[in-house]
């Protein structure tokens, strides 16, 4: 698959740039560190991902926006008011119990931050990019998310041309839970593909 922009190890100039800032400000006293970790923890862990919980929660409930997702996933996202860079060209691709997908960047980190926010540490991590080809099982249980041989797994490749989201599963025993009781169920991880979406206190049962 092609991507449109350098893909190298080391951190790209506007990185470079974004952390010499960081270090002034923190040597100069005027950003606390740890403030800043936790806005940045904010906006990789709950904001970004709450929008994506959104999408999964009113796909599992209303069949017709469903349809529209998996038909034309960019479209029915920014219907819900979900839009801006990194989320354009966005693919939608469903886990049942015969497939389970799994997202990752091989070249560098495309992410669809309108829904997901900012990608986690470990997705943009070298091991993660080249493991999750060769030992997707392995990474997914790392992960804590062990699936029975018989589930097939399908690796996607995102690029700036394509980003994907995972449309997980709806646990058992929801059936009676509300979209907005739903949406609290829905994690970053189980959208990117490394777990799967659980009822709190339950535990793996697909092993």
């Amino acid at each position: 698959m092609s991507h449109d922009h350098a893909h190298t190890e080391p951190p790209s100039d506007i990185e470079l740039r974004v952390k010499a800032l960081e270090s002034l400000l923190v040597e100069k006293g005027l950003v606390n560190p740890d403030a800043l970790n936790t806005i940045i923890d904010t906006y990789e862990n709950k904001v970004g991902p709450r929008n994506g919980a959104h999408v999964v929660a009113k796909a599992w409930t209303d069949a017709v926006f469903k349809s529209a997702l998996m038909e034309d996933a960019s479209e029915a996202v920014a219907s819900l008011g979900y839009v801006g860079r990194q989320g354009e060209h966005l693919n939608v691709v469903e886990n049942t119990p015969e497939i389970h997908n799994l997202v990752v960047c091989t070249l560098c980190s495309c992410y669809p931050w309108t829904v997901l926010g900012l990608p986690p540490v470990w997705y943009k991590s070298a091991p993660y990019r080249s493991r999750v080809v060769s030992d997707p099982r392995g990474v997914l249980e790392e992960f804590g998310t062990t699936l029975s041989d018989t589930v097939k797994i399908r690796v996607w490749d995102s690029t700036s041309e394509m980003r994907y989201l995972v449309l997980p599963m709806r646990p058992a025993g929801t059936e009676r839970f509300s979209e907005e009781q739903l949406q609290d169920l829905v994690t970053r991880n189980s959208m990117i593909g490394v777990e799967q979406v659980r009822l709190p206190g339950v535990e793996d049962e697909s092993n």
